[in-house]
């Protein structure tokens, strides 16, 4: 059975209705955020066995990134070279209508990696990215290294990011309902978007996007995302 690769949105009938006056109701099409599992896993070249890292509830789309900035935020990634090769799962054990919702990520041949780091083996939901961490010690023990940088945004232009933002999440347009992380100059000129249904997907699918590209770390940069208001 052959997989089906899932939009970012779905249609769907739903009840609008209105008290304007009395209350109406009709039925109608709307468009709403896809929201499905990525199981994430890692491939070694030596032996191709196949590790489990997580699974997270995402928005399909971007989905390499969202691996391998998940990766390099989890510490088992560190530079683009070890990553040779980033694919949906086609395995034929894997359920046909699940094959897009797993991706492996093959490691260049002398990749070390340690499995044993892996025994934690959380579950992520999209709401939370710290769900499954056994201690506040292991979220501020993440891969990515600290970086120390003299930037300095003026005021003005800090404000007005979050508009830019905005303006730039083309399936926000579409469902009202999707989280973004956008990557900026110090100017304020808007370099890449990423969008999700979780925040935390939206910002590892934007570090994976740079990461990929080799340009971590991003010192002279800046990084917004979206709130709940």
């Amino acid at each position: 059975m052959t997989g089906t690769r899932r939009g970012s949105t779905t249609r769907r009938v739903v009840e609008e209705v209105s008290v304007d006056g009395g209350e109406h109701r009709r039925r109608r099409r709307d468009t709403l955020a896809t929201e499905e599992p990525l199981e994430i896993r890692v491939v070694r070249a030596e032996d191709a066995a196949a590790h489990r890292v997580s699974v997270t509830m995402r928005t399909p789309g971007a989905d390499f990134e969202l691996a391998a900035g998940f990766l390099y935020g989890e510490g088992l990634l560190s530079a683009p070279l070890e990553v040779a090769a980033i694919r949906y799962c086609v395995d034929p054990a894997v359920d046909g209508a699940q094959q897009y919702n797993v991706v492996n990520v093959l490691l260049a041949h002398g990749v070390s990696f340690d499995a044993e780091l892996l025994r934690r083996n959380f579950y992520t939901t999209s709401s939370c990215g710290v769900c499954g961490k056994a201690s506040i010690e292991a979220v501020r023990g993440a891969g990515c290294p600290f970086v120390a940088s003299p930037l300095g945004v003026d005021a003005a232009t800090l404000l007005a990011l979050p508009d830019r933002l905005r303006a730039a999440q083309a399936v926000f347009d579409r469902t009202g309902g999707l989280h973004g992380a956008a990557l900026f100059s110090p100017e304020g000129e808007l370099l890449r978007v990423r969008e999700d249904v979780g925040r935390h997907n939206a910002l590892d699918k934007l570090v994976g996007a740079s990461f990929l590209a080799g340009e971590l770390p991003l010192a002279d940069r800046v990084v917004l995302v979206s709130g709940r208001l």
